[in-house]
């Protein structure tokens, strides 16, 4: 008997399915041949179209769902994703109006509300953003997702009493779980409580990161925190962390990440962020163990004296000459990467000032832009296969080589303040929320000076801010230095 004939849903069914497994290049293949056998169907295009946006391509993403639209007009979910798409390209207003047809269409629909509401924060209008999320929250209340964008929003502007409490809600989500040391404690039967403020004198806790390497560079001194109230503290971090880690004495005990034997026992456990918000709920303060001090951690001696020695045989060593490390694009699957990326063209000021030695700190995605810049001869590039021994381990080397980094807001940013080295780090208009709304210095880092971006999208206001500082650190630099300096 011949096969019972697949349906069109069944066909967009099955694609969607190998699309959510990861395998989107494949589905995009089987969205496009159903297209090739039903060129009107409205609902092929906006999954053509959710395939584009995965993978960052979001002009097509818009062609794909104005199609769809031109077929099926009444078509909230593609209203609604065209917004999405225009909103990373930076239409605001065209993007608002489409979040708005999709409302049109269906009221109660949570996640046009959530996208508008998101739209308007990441362009600057913090406050009608948190109209909208508030909004959603009438509509669901225990919307963990909605509750977490609040928490960030209040974070960001300082209001960590309300902030900490929605943040919350994070472990909540899909994706966001605790580390596997954690699963072998409660598999042998252990209940190790989260902390929640006990005294930790004569207990062990373990630490841990909930989120990018930046994350667990940055609160990695909770540790500090902790030792300093009495605990033995047990850090659990990814493998290659180990090395550069080393270098930081807070920490009793190392258990890399993945790792579910010989698990040692603890009293209590917490993320770095879990701890933050409970020093600040008991003592309204979080800065006790911040900002004291230039650095942390500190690069091996032997590959510092490599790669100074390195860096000589490559760079002028005029005492005069500023070595400037330079770091464009952050991780291109990061949700907010449009906004805080910046193309390396923005940088030639940099680049080509005459007294400064440029050396690239782009490794893996964003290095390709050398090839495109008429002025890449002017920036030093590094090998590719640095941190064979640890990451960060040969960058961290380097950076202590350097007078100054400019990066943007990537786990760069995070290492070179950690290393105490002088940071100019560059900001979009909505920054995380570490980084906060105003000012030019943060407490996380006391090397590091903040350039912010003035309007969505414009990085000439950042760029001028940073050629002005860069100036006058030159000239700091050749008022001190003395006939015969070497490096």
């Amino acid at each position: 008997m011949p096969e019972p004939a697949i349906s069109l849903a069944d066909l967009l069914g099955r694609a969607w399915q190998i699309h959510q497994s990861g395998n989107v290049d494949a589905a995009m293949q089987m969205y496009r041949g159903v297209l090739r056998q039903v060129p009107r169907s409205a609902e092929a295009w906006v999954y053509l179209g959710i395939g584009h946006f995965d993978q960052r391509d979001f002009d097509d993403s818009v062609t794909a769902y104005r199609k769809a639209i031109t077929l099926k007009p009444e078509f909230p979910i593609a209203w609604n994703n065209l917004g999405n798409s225009l909103r990373m390209l930076g239409d605001i207003e065209q993007a608002d109006s489409c979040f708005a047809k999709a409302l049109e269409q269906q009221p109660e629909y949570l996640s046009a509300i959530k996208n508008r509401g998101t739209l308007w924060v990441w362009s600057g209008e913090i406050q009608r953003g948190l109209a909208w999320y508030e909004k959603g929250l009438q509509i669901d209340p225990q919307n963990a997702e909605l509750h977490r964008n609040l928490g960030v929003i209040r974070l960001l502007l300082g209001d960590f009493e309300q902030g900490f409490p929605e943040y919350r809600w994070r472990w909540r989500m899909p994706g966001v779980a605790r580390p596997s040391a954690v699963n072998q404690w409660a598999s042998s039967g252990q209940h190790v409580p989260v902390w929640s403020g006990q005294d930790l004198n004569g207990k062990t806790i373990t630490l841990y990161p909930e989120q990018g390497l930046g994350d667990a560079i940055q609160f990695l001194r909770v540790a500090m925190a902790c030792r300093h109230e009495g605990a033995r503290v047990t850090v659990v971090c990814d493998p290659g962390f180990t090395s550069l880690f080393s270098t930081f004495a807070e920490v009793d005990n190392w258990i890399a990440d993945g790792v579910t034997t010989n698990i040692p026992a603890t009293d209590f456990q917490a993320s770095f962020l879990e701890v933050l918000d409970v020093w600040y709920e008991h003592r309204h303060s979080l800065w006790t163990h911040f900002g004291n001090g230039a650095g942390y951690l500190s690069a091996h001696a032997q590959h510092v004296d490599y790669w100074g020695r390195y860096l000589d045989r490559h760079l002028a060593r005029s005492p005069s000459q500023l070595r400037v490390g330079l770091n464009w694009q952050g991780n291109p699957e990061h949700h907010a990467d449009v906004y805080r990326s910046i193309p390396l063209s923005q940088l030639q000021p940099i680049a080509t000032h005459d007294q400064i030695d440029a050396v690239s700190l782009q490794f893996g995605d964003g290095r390709d832009q050398l090839d495109d810049v008429t002025f890449a001869g002017s920036i030093m590039r590094l090998p590719q296969d640095l941190d064979r021994d640890g990451k960060f381990v040969d960058t961290a080397a380097i950076v202590e080589n350097l007078d100054v980094v400019v990066t943007s807001d990537t786990s760069l940013a995070h290492l070179a303040g950690s290393l105490g080295k002088r940071v100019h780090l560059m900001l979009g208009r909505i920054p995380d929320w570490r980084w906060r709304t105003e000012g030019d210095n943060t407490v996380w880092y006391p090397s590091m000076q903040l350039h912010r971006q003035r309007d969505f999208g414009d990085w000439s206001s950042v760029m001028n801010s940073i050629v002005t500082a860069l100036r006058l650190e030159l000239q700091s630099k050749q008022t001190t230095a003395q006939p015969g300096d070497s490096r």
